[in-house]
């Protein structure tokens, strides 16, 4: 297996994530780069990556770039990622703007380079086997799909609205793209949300919570709650209704994944606790670059999640419903 050169930007806790996870994959070689050099110089050592003084010659050394910094800096990396010919995994969400994610959308396509999108909750055994449940009609035609997410409020830039968004393009961008990789295109998102402090006050002084109701093509409608007022730590719950079946998941409980049909309810652990989702991940991307194959989660899925993020936000400045723009196949950087 020929030697794999993975250059990460930024060091903080998902490009910590992503480099512990990395460092698992047989044939692949780390370097990293940060501009703050005393926390890039620490994650050099801890994680025994090579460190580089400037993206730019970081992106030159690399062949694959994954980019792990705040929100407000993913479109400008990784497009000079892209210019440069280098396949590109983003962490989610996959831009700031609209017109920041259709500009990576066309270079990536201009340029012919892979583009994915760090959408982790798709490697989540529970919600993979919630997945496939449904595609598979095992709870007939959904119908309605209730989903939380949550936990306290993070610290740094993530109180900063302008940069993260908050709840709506940081958080509930999970449920957002798992929705769209379940149930098909969105045609309107209503939201409500409640925030507390100075956006872009320290995290003591913000709280974050929205609640979004999510009606698709296929007729089906989702809510979806995020909130960063949940001092009792990281939870998200899963609860689909079809015609057929219930299924439901909560992440406070053993065997967490239910099904329960007209032939009784079981629990399902489909996948041991070792199997990482992080790891399942980064692998997958890596293994589609070297097999020259579509990435799992490409920058078109992102894309639309972040498009529903971003209506959910003006729904929930205006007060009004709003039909999110969607990306359309003409959009993956593989099509003719």
């Amino acid at each position: 297996m020929s030697l794999m050169k993975v250059g990460i930007l930024g060091t903080g806790g998902m490009g910590g994530r992503h480099a512990t996870h990395a460092k698992k994959i047989a044939g692949v070689e780390l370097g990293a780069f940060d501009p703050d050099a005393e926390r890039l110089a620490f994650f050099a050592s801890e994680k025994g990556v090579t460190p580089f003084e400037s993206a730019r010659e970081l992106i030159e050394w690399a062949e694959v770039v994954d980019v792990c910094t705040p929100t407000d800096r993913h479109a400008d990396l990784a497009l000079e990622s892209l210019k440069s010919g280098k396949p590109t995994l983003l962490e989610k969400p996959l831009a700031r703007s609209l017109a920041e994610c259709e500009e990576l959308l066309k270079v990536a396509k201009q340029t012919k380079m892979p583009l994915g999108t760090a959408q982790v909750v798709r490697f989540f055994p529970d919600y993979s086997a919630a997945h496939k449940a449904i595609k598979s009609g095992k709870i007939g035609t959904p119908a309605a799909i209730r989903m939380r997410r949550g936990g306290g409020m993070p610290t740094g830039w993530f109180g900063d609205m302008e940069r993260s968004g908050g709840v709506l393009l940081d958080l509930a961008v999970h449920e957002f793209d798992w929705l769209i990789w379940t149930l098909g295109q969105c045609t309107q998102v209503y939201s409500r949300s409640i925030q507390f402090g100075d956006s872009r006050g320290s995290h003591e002084s913000r709280a974050d919570y929205s609640l979004t109701t999510l009606t698709f093509a296929n007729g089906a409608v989702a809510h979806v709650e995020a909130t960063w007022m949940d001092p009792g730590g990281g939870r998200s719950t899963l609860e689909a209704a079809g015609s057929g079946g219930v299924i439901e998941f909560d992440s406070r409980l053993n065997n967490a994944l239910r099904i329960s049909t007209v032939n009784g309810s079981r629990a399902e652990s489909p996948n041991p606790a070792s199997d990482d989702p992080y790891f399942r991940q980064i692998s997958a991307f890596l293994e589609a670059i070297r097999n020259g194959r579509p990435v799992p989660v490409t920058g078109r899925d992102g894309a639309n999640a972040t498009a529903l993020a971003l209506a959910a936000l003006e729904s929930a400045s205006t007060g009004q419903p709003v039909t999110p723009k969607f990306f359309g196949p003409e959009f993956d950087y593989w099509a003719d």
